[in-house]
């Protein structure tokens, strides 16, 4: 009750809040403050290589002494990005801030939408404090793309129009690879008509980058997927997957030798524990994201935006007592920028052997993606439960019917 009149009370100034934190982050951009942007530097100055036959020989080295960055997205994503580069970068800069604002508003709503807590102040409200959290912050820090591909699924997978779910998954798997994990959600849920059409959208994405560029997309799909080294440092700290954390864990990178493979069924088997008993489509969608974060070899801190409808369920929907404590769990690690703190800790990106305490503490987003797996599958369960006992009890005090 005492959470609830709390909760009341910021509902009731939630506008001023919303605006009050997005002034904030503008100040940030305006001024510089943290925001390199140096992911959008690449989607912006890379993408019209493209055009010009060496899209991934293509470095940006600017702010990037230790490790030049390369463009590592298909094709399409260059061709998309490209009319970027007809602007200056101080408007492409301003343009894609209010764009991933946009989005995180979407997200939140379309989240509170699906646990029906439809309400603007609310989404104000949740909107104005995830913006402050360390996925969320690096994200708009890098300038990267997770809030859009977030806000494209969310809403896309929400949907009941199969081909609409599927153009989304199709779309967004075009763009970055690491979406297509999002068709598993219409296998679990049975949408054959939602899968077929996230094939079709898939491949006319390629087509259209083959197209384009017939030798950048052998190069891509034939030659370079899969290269994780390419992609950067998977035992730095800030790769929260399963396969940094192994690596990070015993000194060297597990590639995909049998410490990896382990810790894909253990993910795999939570999530089935997680999406066999229930039909609850922000549970369902959530856990999906979960695992593909879990197993890509590479999920840099920031891809773990799809914390924050998880964190909504496990506070809204989730009525176990784990919810309550991997809710808590989400906040303090997010709120309290541990993967920010680890990366000053660690001598520099690419050495493994770490002190035991920074071991631990870089399991952190794995740990509490698995904990999310687990409360989502006890909570759904004891819902379904609950459903059952009420039907039952219904039917036995029902009159018997007996004429007198």
């Amino acid at each position: 009750m005492k959470l609830r009149a709390v909760e009341a009370r910021v509902l009731s100034v939630a506008p001023w809040l919303l605006a009050l934190s997005v002034v904030g982050h503008l100040l940030m951009v305006a001024f510089q403050t943290k925001m390199t942007m140096i992911d959008l530097l690449v989607y912006r100055n890379g993408s019209p290589h493209l055009f010009k036959g060496d899209l991934y020989e293509w470095r940006l080295d600017q702010y990037a002494d230790v490790f030049p960055l390369p463009f590592t997205y298909p094709p399409f994503a260059a061709a998309i990005f490209t009319p970027m580069s007809w602007v200056p970068w101080e408007a492409s800069r301003w343009i894609w801030q209010l764009l991933c604002l946009a989005c995180l508003y979407f997200i939140v709503r379309t989240s509170l939408k699906l646990l029906k807590l439809d309400d603007p102040r609310r989404a104000m409200m949740w909107t104005a404090l995830v913006l402050w959290i360390e996925p969320v912050r690096t994200t708009l820090n890098y300038g990267q793309i997770n809030l859009v591909l977030c806000a494209i699924l969310i809403g896309t997978l929400a949907s009941a129009r199969n081909w609409v779910g599927g153009a989304g998954v199709g779309f967004a798997a075009g763009i970055k690879l690491t979406p297509a994990i999002s068709g598993l959600y219409f296998l679990i849920t049975k949408r054959w008509m939602a899968a077929v059409w996230s094939f079709v959208a898939f491949v006319v994405v390629y087509g259209i980058g083959w197209a384009i560029s017939p030798s950048q997309s052998d190069k891509f799909w034939f030659q370079l997927l899969g290269d994780a080294s390419r992609v950067g440092p998977v035992g730095s700290a800030i790769n929260q997957s399963l396969r940094g954390a192994l690596s990070r864990t015993v000194g060297y990178d597990v590639k995909t030798g049998p410490l990896y493979i382990v810790g894909v069924l253990v993910a795999a088997a939570l999530t089935w524990f997680a999406v066999s008993k229930t039909k609850d489509v922000l549970a369902l969608i959530i856990s999906v994201q979960m695992l593909g974060l879990l197993v890509s070899p590479i999920s840099w801190s920031h891809h773990w935006v799809w914390m924050v409808p998880a964190l909504l369920w496990l506070i809204y929907e989730g009525g176990h007592l784990l919810c309550k404590i991997t809710a808590g769990l989400w906040v303090l690690l997010t709120g309290g920028y541990l993967i920010s703190f680890l990366l000053m800790a660690q001598p520099n990106i690419w050495d493994f052997p770490r002190p035991w305490v920074f071991v631990l503490l870089g399991w952190g987003y794995p740990v509490a993606g698995m904990l999310t797996l687990v409360a989502i599958g006890l909570a759904t369960r004891r819902k379904r439960d609950e459903l059952l006992s009420g039907d039952e009890e219904a039917a036995h005090s029902e009159p018997s019917g007996v004429a007198g």
